[in-house]
């Protein structure tokens, strides 16, 4: 299994799965907070990758 296209699919996945929600007609309150938490996570994923890249090193 290839790391990095994995975490590609994840991210385009996370990506698309904000826009569809952005656009279904949510608070701007709703909006900014999905937009933060949807970063956290990215940045988590790409932590956690990152980490096992090390320990497979």
């Amino acid at each position: 299994m290839q790391i990095k296209a994995m975490v590609t699919g994840i991210a385009a996945g996370a990506a698309v799965g904000t826009v569809c929600y952005m656009l279904t007609g949510s608070s701007a309150r709703q909006r900014r907070h999905l937009r933060h938490a949807t970063g956290r996570a990215l940045r988590a994923v790409g932590g956690m990758m990152e980490g096992m890249s090390d320990m497979l090193r």
